[in-house]
């Protein structure tokens, strides 16, 4: 039985710049299979999931484009996702952009209602994505999966939300760019916003570990989503939505190896790389290196590199 599952997304269609389909591959190419794998963990590699037949949708606000293919591909990753938790295995999802977790998050929910168990979410983004199709100005889907998540309203044609994820179990951790339709939405819904002025007011550790604590204490599970834009723009370059003042490489890294000492991730996404914008393939190296944290490897662990 594999511990962990990849599951590829290429998705592209939440947002308007090419490239993230090409994000499961780069992370192959980077060695991600051999990062986890180095750690003892057992793995299968589900190759790339592909759109099902499209459904004939559309949104009232005209802006939104892609609805029938993000829907498509939220479809077939719930499924995929469900099916490789059920089976006790981690699915880690290779975007593709944040769309994807509209999906992914839709798999974790319906089977954490199967096992009686509450789904928390760990968002590691620059941004809340709390915007709905109804209020998005720029139409793109990917800055909408934390409000279809938390249940909110104007989310049709998409199927209700399995089980909507109450405000107190969700954490947007690294958060530094939020419009203020979405900053007063947030407000509304009650949801922690632990943004880049209080990670530098009270350290990297002390907001993570007690939402880390709210976890294990309800014996939930956690859906972990992790964006290229958590991290600064200065390591990582791309991705299409960069925001300066990110977290810096040791930072990014004491939040995997913080998860990891938990042993509370149960499915995690890997998002929004979009290769076309690397440099020598530094950001999907990085991303791989983060996922090595996670499953394991020590800081002192790190290899030395050649640039």
């Amino acid at each position: 039985m594999p511990k962990i599952v990849l599951i590829g997304a290429p998705i592209d269609e939440g947002q308007r710049r090419p490239g993230c389909v090409m994000g499961p591959a780069a992370y192959r190419v980077a060695g991600l299979a051999a990062a986890i794998s180095e750690q003892g963990h057992g793995l299968q590699d589900w190759g790339d999931v592909s759109l099902p037949e499209l459904q004939d949708v559309s949104c009232p606000n005209p802006v939104v484009h892609s609805l029938p293919q993000v829907m498509g591909w939220a479809q077939v990753l719930a499924d995929k996702v469900e099916d490789a938790l059920a089976i006790g295995a981690m699915p880690m999802i290779l975007g593709g952009d944040h769309s994807l977790a509209l999906g992914s998050v839709a798999g974790a929910a319906n089977h954490a209602k199967r096992q009686g168990r509450p789904l928390y979410l760990l968002w590691l983004d620059a941004h809340s994505d709390f915007h709905t199709p109804m209020t998005t100005t720029s139409g793109n889907l990917h800055g909408t999966p934390v409000a279809y998540i938390a249940g909110r309203e104007g989310f049709a044609p998409f199927p209700p939300f399995p089980v909507p994820i109450p405000a107190d179990h969700i954490c947007l951790y690294g958060i530094r760019s939020v419009d203020p339709a979405e900053h007063a939405a947030l407000l509304k819904a009650d949801i922690a916003i632990n943004d880049m002025r209080v990670l530098d007011e009270h350290g990297i550790v002390a907001p993570l570990r007690a939402f880390l604590n709210k976890v294990q204490a309800a014996g939930g599970m956690l859906h972990v989503s992790l964006d290229v834009d958590f991290l600064d723009p200065s390591i990582a370059p791309a991705v299409g939505t960069t925001v300066p003042g990110g977290t810096t490489f040791r930072e990014a890294h004491l939040v995997m190896e913080l998860l990891h000492e938990s042993g509370l991730v149960t499915s995690l996404d890997l998002v929004e790389l979009n290769p076309f914008l690397d440099e020598r393939g530094r950001t999907a190296k990085l991303m791989v290196d983060l996922v090595g944290s996670l499953m394991g490897r020590k800081v002192f662990d790190r290899p030395t590199r050649s640039f």
